[in-house]
């Protein structure tokens, strides 16, 4: 039995790995989509088609509820200056792993307290 297992455990391991990707590489792997995020809602609130992006930041959130029962989802949060047109704009766009797409988020505080 440990001979039939000796290739299999190893394979197991190593594609399990393959799976996975580094912060580094989900940064990277978002960021285009972040970026024309970002353009796209600074072009429209600054009418302005002309309007450029540039990272200002990045980062991968971890999720702030993990347990045994409830797994919250990691997100790469970028901060991306919008200029055109004599204006210039900042997004915070989130990008959930897994997700489809990312979204910019509105300006001021998420809770009224």
């Amino acid at each position: 039995m440990s001979r039939r297992w000796g290739w299999g455990l190893p394979a197991l391991f190593a594609l399990c790995a393959l799976g996975c990707q580094t912060e580094q590489q989900f940064l990277d792997q978002t960021q285009g989509s972040a970026i024309q995020t970002a353009v796209a809602r600074g072009q429209f609130e600054m009418n302005c088609p002309q309007a450029t992006g540039m990272v200002i930041s990045r980062e991968v959130v971890q999720p702030a509820l993990q347990g045994p029962w409830v797994q919250g989802i990691p997100r790469a949060e970028y901060t991306i200056g919008v200029e055109g047109c004599g204006d210039r704009k900042t997004f915070v766009v989130v990008c959930p792993e897994g997700g489809n797409g990312c979204f910019a988020a509105g300006p001021g505080p998420f809770h009224q307290y």
